[in-house]
């Protein structure tokens, strides 16, 4: 027979256990491994798409003018991004799955913030975090800030792509 301090304990592991029961599923969302770059904001990590959290690239069509002539500003940007995860391994720390069903992260390659150097380098807008380096590299005539473009949200919806 069990005595009534062995009966809270028991208690509380059944509580404990239906809580993590009940937990949403898939709340570890991180993932690493190899990655092949789909554009300057768009990946996949270890098979898994994943869209970069908090920064928006040209699309892989969109072009833009620099120095009164039209080049690919999204082709560069998928460069970029290739470029900076340099065929290393790729750490992507989810927070949650877009209206598409792609991870939205936070990514590295080795050292390097990927989200953050993008919009450093000037080849991502940001949206909500890494306001200081967008500001920095404006300033700096970087990257899509060294001519004229129209902000990638804006591109997309001219043509009613991923509405």
């Amino acid at each position: 027979m069990l005595g009534p301090l062995k009966w809270v304990g028991l208690v509380l592991v059944l509580v404990g256990l239906a809580f993590n029961a009940l937990w949403p599923a898939g709340q570890v969302l991180d993932v690493e491994g190899s990655a092949r770059v789909i554009d300057g904001d768009s990946l996949y990590v270890a098979g898994r798409e994943v869209r970069m959290e908090g920064i928006d690239a040209p699309e892989g069509r969109q072009s833009c003018r620099r120095d009164g002539r039209e080049y690919a500003c999204g082709d560069e940007a998928r460069k970029l991004l290739h470029r900076l995860i340099g065929g290393g391994q790729v750490f992507c720390e989810g927070h949650e799955i877009d209206k598409h069903g792609r991870l939205l992260a936070l990514c590295s390659a080795g050292n390097v913030d990927l989200n953050r150097e993008m919009v450093a380098q000037g080849f991502a807008v940001a949206y909500g975090r890494f306001r200081e380096e967008e500001k920095a590299a404006k300033g700096g005539g970087k990257g899509l800030w060294a001519g004229e473009f129209t902000p990638p949200r804006d591109w997309r919806r001219e043509r009613n792509i991923g509405l």
